[in-house]
């Protein structure tokens, strides 16, 4: 093929094809290109959700303007090593060769080559080296999730360095901008109304306007709470319900104790997503499933469970394996069922079949959240649709509710925004041999975890309501048909809802032991205790002030003097406050 055969590429809309190799430019990518040639920019920052396409419209960018002799070299800069093999096999398709296997100690590649596919820390290593290849030949540096050059302070000023004396450069992202302060390279901000710098992308197409477009699929998330009881090191054994308000130190063990592979919640959960696996390929004949754990050895038990679960074994891809790209791509071309990966499948990684995702890691920041996400949304034809499991965890829902939400870099902020500390995005990438530690408990022990479904979250809505593992009500959207317009799964949602609702109003209500009225009230304080520690941690009040708060609102005497009725009206007071996005 031409080196410049993607500039005779048709801007028609909206057919599919493989990564980065599209013969036709969908709708959003050909009206980028148009923008990006009519301005003729030095810099170009192109915010696109995961999956949209963004590879193929950087490669139709990079083949324009070798053609039109603007750059005679293309350098492309990623977080990992195996998207640069990734971007490699995109550009050759079209006609472009570059080189992923170039090293810093080489200081040159081969003529074969019109350019390289790097790390951003291979970049920061030797910054010089780049900048005087940058300086040799005039360059497009197109940077794959551009947000990473703001991952270290050594990072970003070696992307500086380098790049600076760059022809053009072309910066991408797909998921939103790290919460830190640390300016992006080549990225610019402007004050918004209240003087705060935020980033200023050229071209925007978020997950809401690709859904519309048929771009993306819809994905459906499947919550499951559960009973959970450990040990502590300490030797003192908790319990808690994942799904109710609990304290941050509560929260974090249930959540540790339901992905124990040891418990019953994961190999629930697991067993359910093969369910709906099934269910999907029936229209979706190679779809696959992924697993995102949260370090090796846990990796590991899961194929363990899948493989009894299935009687078929799943492949396993871990941070550490020099064969984990190849497996990559080999489950890529392949019908099996399941991939087990310690989070390193989580960004860029393209596996356009992957329909099923099991969350089982603790990491739940919206930058994680949304490149793991990323991998189930990338549609083929019209009508695939991604389902994808979580615990029912707060900080999840929230972001599972909040799908289309854009976001900014933001330079300036004060203090952190909640639930955005991605420092723990760079302690995903590492490579992870022993579980994560959840506070100061080490050893930790699960004595049991039980899931339970909870609820499904679609488009800002919820539907269905608490219900036993392999019940007919888990079965109900378990069972929805793989291939579904976003209107149809709405609709479809509501009416399993809706079925559900008038099933459980028609059954009569078991009969609960009456309790003495000490035993009753003793019981609702304990509850209501709870809940405001729960409160506590999340708003930082302290308890009196809270209870003040509550009997403000719900009026009546002191909690020592309260009735039952009032306790309890405090405590769905309380409860309603937990479900506000702030109070």
């Amino acid at each position: 093929m031409s080196t410049f055969a993607a500039s005779h590429l048709s801007p028609s809309y909206p057919d599919r094809a493989a990564w980065g190799t599209a013969p036709k430019l969908r709708a959003w990518q050909q009206e980028a290109f148009d923008l990006y040639s009519s301005r003729e920019p030095r810099d170009f920052l192109a915010v696109a959700t995961p999956g949209a396409g963004k590879t193929t419209f950087a490669l139709r960018i990079a083949s324009d303007l070798l053609s039109r002799g603007i750059i005679r070299a293309v350098t492309i800069v990623t977080p990992t090593e195996h998207l640069k093999q990734q971007w490699a096999d995109a550009a050759s398709k079209v006609g472009i060769a570059i080189d992923p296997e170039f090293k810093n100690s080489q200081g040159a590649t081969s003529r074969d080559y019109l350019g390289v596919a790097i790390t951003y820390a291979q970049v920061s290593m030797h910054p010089a080296l780049h900048r005087a290849r940058t300086e040799a030949r005039k360059t497009l540096v197109i940077f794959d999730e551009i947000h990473h050059a703001g991952d270290a302070k050594s990072w970003g000023d070696g992307v500086r360095e380098a790049f600076e004396p760059a022809a053009r450069r072309l910066a991408l992202t797909g998921t939103p901008f790290r919460s830190d302060v640390n300016p992006i390279p080549f990225v610019t901000y402007a004050e918004d109304g209240d003087g705060v710098r935020r980033s200023v992308s050229d071209y925007s197409y978020g997950y809401g306007p690709a859904l519309a477009d048929g771009v993306v699929r819809p994905v459906i998330f499947l919550a499951y709470a559960g009973e959970m009881r450990w040990r502590t090191r300490a030797g003192d054994e908790i319990a808690a319900t994942l799904g109710t308000p609990l304290t941050k130190d509560q929260l974090g063990q249930a959540w540790r104790a339901a992905l124990d592979p040891k418990g019953e919640w994961i190999r629930q959960v697991l067993r359910a997503a093969d369910r709906r696996l099934t269910e999907v390929r029936r229209g979706v004949p190679d779809a696959g499933a992924l697993v995102i754990a949260t370090d090796h050895e846990t990796a590991r038990a899961y194929a363990r469970h899948i493989r009894t679960i299935t009687g078929e074994g799943a492949t396993v891809v871990l941070s550490d394996d020099p064969t984990a790209s190849k497996k990559i791509k080999e489950f890529s071309a392949s019908e099996q069922r399941w991939l087990v990966a310690v989070r390193m499948v989580s960004e860029g990684v393209d596996i356009p079949r992957l329909a099923v995702g099991v969350y089982a890691t603790s990491i739940s920041t919206p930058l994680f959240f949304a490149q793991a996400v990323g991998r189930f949304v990338r549609a083929r034809k019209r009508g695939e649709t991604a389902s994808v499991f979580v615990p029912s965890v707060p900080t999840l829902m929230g972001l599972a509710g909040e799908m289309e939400a854009e976001r900014d870099h933001v330079l300036d902020r004060k203090p952190p925004e909640e639930g955005l500390d991605d420092f723990l995005l760079e302690d995903a990438q590492r490579k992870k041999d022993n579980p994560d530690v959840v506070g100061d408990e080490l050893p930790f022990e699960t004595l049991e975890a039980v899931a339970t479904f909870d609820r499904v979250l679609f488009d800002g809505g919820e539907f269905g309501s608490a219900a036993e593992t392999g019940s007919p009500e888990e079965e109900d959207f378990l069972g929805l048909p793989g291939l579904l317009e976003p209107d149809q799964v709405r609709t479809l949602l509501s009416k399993r809802q809706s079925d559900q609702l008038k099933a459980r109003r028609n059954k009569p209500e078991p009969k609960e032991p009456q309790l003495a009225p000490h035993e009753l009230i003793a019981n609702l304080r304990k509850e209501l205790n709870g809940l405001v520690g729960a409160w506590n941690h999340r708003t930082g009040q302290p308890h009196g002030v809270i209870h003040a708060e509550l009997r403000r609102a719900c009026g009546g005497p002191a909690i020592a003097q309260a009735s039952a009725e009032q306790i309890q009206e405090r405590i769905d007071k309380i409860r309603h406050w937990a479900t506000q996005r702030s109070h």
